[in-house]
């Protein structure tokens, strides 16, 4: 079946939180989600930090008058979602994660963690025992509906006022079908972006991985490379 936005389901009621929306990738998520309307909320280790954060993205250039976005400390966060991504560094992503099992039970959690390491010869996947970022995450929360999404979308574009479709798809993997419509509705709140399904969480890790390879796409060619899946 062709792709076909007019059957996603309206996500516009949804409160969307950020875990880590101090850091370039989440911030750069709850700016493009408070654009579109969103009620947003920014999460971080210091609430004051998230307050902070909040405040200055809901001055930035498109977003509403009086959006919804607001900034508390992680827990807060994770409560009074319905929507939880994490987008925290890698190294703190276990621990994180598994601090917040009780208020994420129930809730969508999206990750979008890609687990990178760095030498002098550039960017490369590490290796991880669950065998990726959003398969870690599922093991410590048994509770929730946990998919992998928006691991490639880069950060500069997200940030950046002056940019306003950002034309990538974006890879969902998750083994609770019902989500993929919710997280392909999020996505498409950005213009430009598609929600595509690309199977089960064990097919996670190669995408998480694939952005050692946009990093130096990006480096070679000075740009923010996405990507966009054809014949859909």
């Amino acid at each position: 079946m062709a792709y076909d936005a007019t059957t996603l389901p309206d996500v516009s009621g949804l409160t969307v939180g950020i875990i880590g929306g101090t850091g370039d990738q989440g911030r750069g998520l709850a700016y493009r989600f408070a654009r579109a309307g969103q009620t947003v909320l920014i999460g971080s280790r210091a609430a004051d930090r998230a307050a902070e954060a909040a405040a200055e993205i809901a001055a930035l250039p498109g977003v509403p008058a009086g959006a919804a976005v607001s900034g508390a400390a992680n827990e807060e966060v994770a409560r009074r979602s319905d929507v939880v991504v994490v987008a925290v560094p890698w190294d703190g992503h276990e621990a994180t994660v598994a601090a917040l099992a009780g208020p994420l039970a129930g809730k969508i959690v999206v990750d979008c963690v890609n687990p990178l390491g760095f030498d002098k010869q550039g960017p490369y996947a590490l290796t991880v025992a669950e065998g990726s970022a959003v398969q870690q995450a599922a093991a410590l929360l048994p509770d929730s509906r946990v998919c992998a999404a928006f691991n490639h979308v880069s950060a500069p574009l997200l940030a950046d006022p002056e940019v306003d479709r950002i034309d990538l798809d974006v890879l969902i993997c998750t083994e609770d079908r019902d989500l993929v419509g919710v997280v392909a509705a999020l996505a498409a709140r950005i213009p430009g972006m598609r929600g595509i399904y690309a199977g089960r969480l064990r097919n996670a890790h190669q995408i998480e991985a694939f952005t050692a390879n946009l990093i130096a796409i990006n480096k070679r060619y000075k740009a923010h490379a996405g990507i966009r899946v054809t014949d859909l």
